[in-house]
């Protein structure tokens, strides 16, 4: 009589614990639909295509406004196109379109301005707008750096500096966020990739850095780091050395499904991100597991990134130009140290 009574206390309480379980999960959820569920006004940046419209969509479906922003306003308007055939909003006038180049503080204070004159509010910013300049460092220009820190960090920083006030000043309840889109390639050092890597690493500096500042003011900064994600991106990336080969690897991993995620997926991640006031989260394994490995043995990570480079990714081009003008150089500067005739040209400044 013992023993069965025993059982049954024993089967009771795992029922209890059951149904306390499945009561928590449904309260979890409930709070999470019902967070994501407030007709925020969202701006998101890069909005017309890959990562951003799927987070368009994936907010409006919430019942979220959007204001969405890129250079070019006919992918916009596809962009919205698409949104209402997917039935993700009810009418265009959920969705506000605004052509900016974000690079310009100017035109990033225009975006936010215009966005509160129409909506009346902001109440998270997706800092999302983004390029890549793929290629070993030998030949990757200057210009290549300064295009993508224009883009991939000034921009964010020119779109974050216009909408904080009003992040900060604004009569809500709820807590105001910003996202930054960042990468794990803002963890790790990938090669080829030098250009987007010193950009990412500084929108992951800057971010950390604003989420330590702002969350006790109301306003949530959420990191996201994604790995690889099958956004299309890589059809407007720009290659150089042996464009071809750059070209093929970088497709390859881009659009593979087991290494690449799709943007749907990623776009949820970051949706429920943003409801839960994450400070980081990286999507994928891939991703999960090289920033971790790069935080907890650096050297060893370096050293795999070295090997990768060495022996899987294409050598770089105009080694004999290089070489050339090595030799040139250094004829030059034998002259001068033997004491023979020298002469300034407009390629050789006077020390």
């Amino acid at each position: 009589m013992k023993r069965t009574s025993l059982v049954v206390q024993m089967l009771a309480g795992v029922a209890t614990a059951g149904v306390s379980y499945g009561l928590k999960r449904w309260q979890q959820s409930h709070d999470l639909k019902s967070r994501g569920s407030s007709g925020r006004i969202v701006l998101i940046t890069g909005g017309s295509r890959g990562l951003g419209l799927a987070m368009a969509e994936r907010f409006a479906k919430a019942g979220d406004r959007l204001v969405l922003t890129a250079r070019n306003f006919e992918e916009l308007m596809d962009a919205r196109d698409t949104l209402r055939k997917r039935k993700a909003v009810r009418s265009a006038e959920d969705v506000l379109l605004i052509p900016a180049d974000l690079t310009d503080p100017e035109q990033a204070k225009n975006l936010v301005e215009h966005a509160i004159a129409h909506f009346g509010r902001i109440d998270v910013l997706i800092n999302n707008a983004g390029i890549m300049e793929v290629g070993p460092v030998e030949d990757q220009p200057l210009e290549a750096f300064q295009r993508a820190m224009a883009t991939n960090f000034f921009a964010a920083l020119h779109t974050t500096q216009a909408a904080l006030p009003y992040l900060l000043y604004r009569d809500r309840a709820k807590p105001a966020a910003i996202v930054n889109i960042c990468s794990v390639g803002g963890k790790v050092a990938v090669p080829h990739m030098l250009p987007y890597v010193a950009s990412k690493f500084a929108l992951v500096g800057f971010s950390e850095g604003l989420h330590a500042e702002l969350r006790h003011k109301g306003v949530r900064v959420t990191t996201v780091c994604p790995g690889l994600m099958r956004t299309g991106g890589h059809m407007h990336a720009q290659f150089r050395g042996d464009r071809n080969k750059e070209a093929r690897w970088f497709d390859l991993a881009a659009t593979t499904p087991i290494v690449a995620v799709s943007v749907r997926r990623a776009a949820n991640h970051i949706f429920h991100a943003v409801a839960r006031g994450r400070a980081e989260i990286l999507i994928t394994p891939q991703a999960w597991l090289a920033a971790r490995m790069a935080a907890v043995a650096p050297e060893t990570t370096q050293r795999l990134a070295s090997l990768a480079n060495e022996f899987v990714l294409p050598a770089p081009i105009g080694a004999e130009q290089r070489r050339a003008r090595i030799a040139e150089v250094r004829g030059i500067e034998e002259s001068r140290t033997k004491g023979a005739p020298w002469q300034a040209t407009a390629h050789q400044p006077v020390i």
